[in-house]
């Protein structure tokens, strides 16, 4: 997946916002957990809750390790009780099925699917007009959020499973396509997307928009050593579940209350805060940046930042980030910067 393609970030950025983006985030982790009570066996793993959803639905959680740090956020399909489909991160899928494959039971397979499956993403308000140009068949309209479907679509001439997922806030999709077919699909899809205003996107803008509604990166914003409750990514644990990787840890700092929490910080001076930066109030370090970026949409910097409970900051105080020796006033808010689209 390039950085951007010649139309730039920006541009890029704002066909997601305002009509569609098409990326390629074939990159992505894909392996097939069958075998009998396959999602039974994934629920005492992962931290959410996978009987809250049936057949046919995604379910985004985090694979944690026995101290409560994230090894992995991923989405995970469910196909049916003896068939899920996970979807990791591209660093950390060995290490996800490696753990999966330590834990399994007689009869559970974990499948790399990785070079079976290209994911297309495609994204912004207009996705849907892209999709049924496509995939006419499907009838997408009715898809709920994080539900999915199997098509066998002739216009594009491939087998593809489509989701109502994705990581920009927009209204949008993320299609799964035999790898050899993934060239004719993604030609058909920036061929429907084009006349709309459409574009290719790359990761540039998938990290502008990502960071825009304040959603997580792995390796940033959660790490083995930032737990989802630091993170507040607390939502996607299922905390009345008996069994999964890191629940007496994380219901311990749960109870306790974090030592740290990520909080969004919005630029009122000129500059752009980056990862890693100190985050000062009244001079001191209470804090540092975990992601940064220009919002093409705001047009001011924003950033992630983990801050010290103890400092006392809380939404609408403002605070310094130290950018390269020179201190950029921002001020606290909650997540998401812009409005998010996704129902």
């Amino acid at each position: 997946m390039p950085l951007s393609y010649p139309s730039g970030t920006v541009a890029e950025h704002a066909s997601v916002r305002e009509t569609v983006g098409v990326f390629d985030v074939s990159h992505l982790g894909k392996l097939a957990i069958t075998g009998p009570d396959a999602a039974e066996f994934v629920n005492r793993c992962f931290t959410a809750d996978l009987g809250k959803i049936t057949a046919g639905h995604a379910q985004y959680t985090l694979c944690c390790t026995p101290e409560g740090g994230v090894v992995d956020d991923l989405v995970a399909y469910l196909v049916g009780r003896d068939e899920v489909l996970a979807m990791p991160n591209a660093a950390n899928a060995a290490r996800v099925a490696e753990l999966l494959r330590a834990a399994a039971p007689s009869g559970v397979e974990i499948i790399d699917r990785h070079r079976d499956l290209a994911v297309l993403a495609v994204q912004g308000p207009r996705s849907p007009e892209v999709l049924a140009t496509v995939l006419p068949e499907a009838g997408l309209a009715e898809l709920d959020y994080m539900a999915f479907v199997d098509v066998a679509a002739r216009n594009a001439g491939a087998d593809v499973r489509v989701g109502r997922t994705g990581y920009t806030g927009e209204h949008g999709y993320e299609l799964l396509v035999p790898a050899d077919d993934a060239p004719r699909v993604w030609d058909a899809l920036l061929a429907a997307a084009e006349p709309l205003g459409g574009r290719a996107a790359g990761l540039g803008a998938r990290d502008t928009l990502r960071t825009e509604m304040g959603y997580p990166l792995h390796g940033q914003d959660l790490s083995t050593d930032i737990s989802p409750v630091q993170a507040r990514s607390g939502w996607a644990v299922g905390w009345r579940k008996p069994e999964f990787w890191g629940r007496d840890a994380l219901l311990a700092e749960k109870e306790a209350g974090p030592a740290r929490r990520l909080r969004g910080l919005r630029a009122t001076g000129r500059g752009i805060p980056r990862a890693g930066m100190d985050v000062l109030a009244d001079g001191h370090k209470v804090g540092v940046t975990t992601s940064g970026t220009f919002s093409p949409t705001l047009k001011v910097g924003i950033a992630l930042a983990l801050i010290d409970t103890a400092a006392g900051v809380g939404p609408e105080d403002t605070v310094d980030v130290d950018v390269r020796g020179r201190t950029l006033p921002c001020v606290v808010v909650a997540p998401p910067f812009v409005p998010s689209h996704v129902r």
